[in-house]
């Protein structure tokens, strides 16, 4: 495919390849912002940080200023305060020390530092986003391609999308899902109650949780920590509108960082689940290497190509994942 850049392997090495293999939007001197995901706290798949630290040496070289950032999430757990998201960075290894670039939260300590973007699509008339989307030079989108709950695969569009938005945004993409319970499965073992970051989940006595739709902001740890798989997702609308809201959210970031970005993808140790979940999950499909290029559409759709859609449809059943492509061409975002 044009524009695309595949070279196999898991090694430093092989991403060494990739990136001097694609041209660049960075000029000497500038600020460039390297967007990843370091891994929830006792998360067991994150990628290693020396290959954050490769893309930050290859930077360098080129005489930029790198720094490598994520922003605050919606959850209960070691990132949801710029504080605890910084700590739960360096027990993964992303240490100023380790990487040689600074490391930042995008939208602030609090969550607080962000923007306001034009969207004038279906779900959203403007975006929010981290404020860092302005404060940067340019661009680069490190994304770990690996399974998702709520959208079956998350790569490039997910890590610009979810990755970049305030947590107001967060909230607004996630807000038509709620847990519903399956009461057979369920031993009453109260870690949905533990993990809710809203109180919206209640452990009553002797008896099975509730679940405060209201107080409910739909992040879904409660269904994807659940030890005995007693919760599912239900959704207001149509869950299609989830990858919608998704695209969306990353189609009005992109006009403003596209032409200052490139984007990489690794395909290795390839889960079933996201970064965001602690613990260990299953390898889902075989390493590919890294994919690269200048839009995310197009990386994701070459990461599905060399993956196969098998092991997402497999692992996460019913997901309309596909939704994001063909909507992605109906909002102009895709090449």
């Amino acid at each position: 495919m044009k524009d695309i850049v595949l070279i196999p392997g898991s090694s430093v090495e092989s991403l060494r390849s990739l990136i001097r293999g694609l041209s660049t939007p960075f000029t000497p001197g500038q600020s460039v912002g390297i967007k990843l995901h370091w891994g929830e706290k006792a998360n067991e798949s994150f990628l290693h940080p020396r290959y954050a630290r490769e893309i930050v040496r290859w930077l360098q070289k080129t005489g930029c200023r790198p720094f490598v950032f994520d922003t605050t999430v919606l959850y209960s757990g070691g990132r949801r305060t710029g504080t605890d998201s910084l700590n739960t960075a360096k027990e993964h290894g992303y240490t100023e020390e380790y990487l040689g670039c600074p490391v930042r939260i995008g939208d602030g300590q609090d969550g607080r530092e962000i923007i306001e973007l034009p969207g004038g699509y279906r779900h959203f008339q403007s975006v929010q986003a981290a404020a860092i989307v302005h404060k940067a030079d340019g661009f680069v989108i490190f994304s770990h391609f690996k399974g998702h709950l709520e959208s079956s695969f998350g790569g490039a569009i997910k890590n610009i999308s979810m990755g970049m938005a305030s947590r107001a945004q967060k909230q607004r993409m996630h807000a038509d899902s709620h847990p519903i319970l399956n009461a057979k499965r369920c031993n009453r073992c109260g870690l949905c109650a533990e993990v809710c970051p809203t109180g919206a989940a209640v452990l009553p006595p002797e008896e099975n949780p509730v679940y405060d739709l209201e107080a409910c902001i739909g992040c879904s740890q409660c269904i994807a920590l659940c030890p005995q798989l007693a919760l599912k997702i239900f959704w207001d609308t149509d869950i299609a509108a989830f990858q919608e809201r998704l695209v969306e959210t990353a189609a009005a970031i992109w006009r403003v960082i596209a032409s200052k970005t490139i984007i990489v993808n690794a395909l290795i140790r390839i889960v079933a689940e996201c970064d965001c979940l602690p613990g260990s999950h299953p390898i889902i499909a075989e390493d590919f290497g890294f994919v690269g290029g200048h839009h995310p559409v197009t990386v994701d759709e070459a990461s599905i190509r060399q993956t196969g859609a098998e092991p997402f449809d497999h692992a996460h059943a019913h997901i309309p994942w596909r939704r994001q492509f063909s909507y992605a061409r109906e909002i102009g975002f895709a090449r």
